[in-house]
């Protein structure tokens, strides 16, 4: 499902549970200016078309004891076992994140290690059996920058 049009009402509404996931309908309902019954029939429309993907609490890895971020790229051997693979990294905890890429890798991963020694695990042990041709990690020192899309920039569905 492509671009889906929101209005000015729905902009407002994901500004507010985009900055607090937990805010209560009645206070997005007085900032925008209708009542809660329409705020939770807009978030259900939201949800049912998409936009919105649910709502979560987010942990901090570090605090959990996981104090290695690295990004690795995948070169598989064979790309035709792309899907086997895919289904084999889901299966491993410390893989948050994954992307089918264009340019020089078929696959590029997002993980999380205890430390530096666990990572060497985790590529020796877990990924190389996946049949790399091979990979290259990049450690992640801090995050800069981690946020949503601004809402301020969606654009706005023409009113009929």
């Amino acid at each position: 499902m492509g671009l889906q049009k929101v209005d000015n009402l729905d902009k407002q509404i994901l500004k507010m549970i985009a900055e607090d996931a937990r805010v209560p309908f009645l206070e997005v309902a007085r900032a925008c200016g209708v009542s809660g019954a329409a705020i939770h029939q807009r978030i259900q429309k939201l949800t049912q078309i998409g936009v919105i993907k649910g709502s979560q609490y987010v942990f901090d890895p570090e605090k959990l004891g996981y104090e290695t971020c690295a990004y690795i790229g995948l070169n598989l051997k064979h790309p035709e076992t792309f899907d086997q693979c895919v289904k084999e990294l889901k299966k491993m905890p410390e893989v948050v994140e994954c992307h089918y890429t264009t340019g020089d890798f078929d696959l590029f991963i997002k993980i999380y290690a205890i430390n530096n020694h666990h990572l060497l695990d985790i590529i020796h042990d877990k990924l190389q059996p996946l049949g790399l041709a091979r990979s290259e990690t990049i450690i992640s020192f801090n995050c800069a920058i981690n946020r949503h899309l601004s809402i301020d920039n969606i654009p706005v569905a023409e009113e009929e």
